[in-house]
């Protein structure tokens, strides 16, 4: 793009629209109700994996103020003061890379379904991505995996287990790389997963990877049946992600607790350390019913539409294109 030009033409907000649509007719035909959160927060996610973005200066804040990376925390509070299933389609901000999958600012699907499990969580996040894609998308019925049992298919190595050595042999790394990456025993296993995992997945399928382990668990709850795993999954078309979701963690203490480590370990790399979002705990305390989200990226879902591995084919105006 150059100029003026957006960085898209009409064809694509056609597709988008019609995307929208049927995302929207598929919650109304479930009976979801959409809901509106905010975008400014005096809090900010806690998790080292996200960087928020920050308005350093206010005349209505003594402190900074952080653009949303997710409705996640609000809609939590809604759901803990008696609301229903409730879904929202909103723009989230992230600070980080901007390129061919990755924007700073995107549209986030993100819904809610109480009593739901973690196959059926799953299971409606399928129906949901076919519906939205219309004629020519892929089975609902995607390949399935269990976090581990895909580690040592791929890359012969136990994720809960084998030591960080094994872990970095089977990257294939080099002295710097070790050096860089250290212990940090959840880095290695993301490197597998993308460069030795995800490459495998089919490339006109989806894929589900279920039961992350423990340590990535974010804000799910911990499995039921095996501790050491998480409730959380991810669906992948080919080799890119389109949404994560898990059953989430109700248990107050043990999300105070989580954002403590958060926190510590933001500090220990030299991240900014965040404040802890009181209104989500105070939600926590209060009783948040049993239920599972997931968060979907729009555009990824229409890079899949338009078949495009570039997401700024899919924006109107990607970022830095109308500076």
């Amino acid at each position: 793009m150059t100029g003026s030009r957006p960085s898209s033409g009409p064809r694509a907000a056609i597709n988008r629209a019609a995307l929208l649509r049927r995302v929207r007719g598929y919650f109304d035909r479930a009976g979801i109700l959409e809901v509106d959160t905010p975008a400014l927060s005096r809090y900010a996610v806690s998790d080292p994996q996200i960087e928020s973005l920050a308005v350093d200066e206010s005349a209505v804040s003594p402190g900074p103020l952080y653009l949303h990376t997710s409705p996640e925390f609000c809609m939590k509070r809604l759901l803990a003061a008696g609301y229903p299933d409730i879904f929202s389609i909103c723009r989230v901000f992230r600070d980080g890379e901007a390129g061919r999958r990755h924007q700073p600012e995107f549209t986030m699907i993100e819904w809610y379904r109480r009593d739901f499990d973690l196959p059926g969580i799953i299971d409606d996040t399928l129906q949901l991505i076919v519906e939205a894609l219309g004629p020519g998308a892929p089975s609902a019925s995607a390949t399935i995996v269990d976090y581990c049992e895909v580690l040592t298919q791929a890359c012969a190595v136990d994720a809960l287990q084998s030591p960080i050595e094994a872990l970095a042999d089977a990257a294939g790394a080099d002295a710097d790389l070790r050096a860089a990456i250290g212990d940090d025993r959840d880095a290695w296993l993301d490197l597998l997963l993308a460069t030795r995992v995800i490459p495998t997945f089919a490339a006109d399928r989806l894929t589900v990877v279920r039961h992350f382990p423990a340590s990535q668990a974010a804000l799910a709850r911990l499995c039921p049946s095996d501790t050491r795993l998480a409730d959380r999954f991810e669906v992948f078309h080919g080799h890119v992600e389109l949404a994560n979701g898990y059953v989430e963690l109700t248990n107050a203490d043990e999300q105070r607790e989580r954002i403590r480590l958060d926190n510590e370990n933001r500090r220990r790399h030299g991240q900014r350390v965040r404040p802890v979002d009181a209104g989500l705990l105070d939600a926590l305390d209060d009783g948040l019913p049993d239920c599972a989200g997931v968060a979907l990226g729009l555009e990824r879902l229409q890079m899949v539409h338009d078949r495009t591995e570039d997401i700024r084919d899919v924006i109107t105006f990607a970022f830095g294109d109308s500076e």
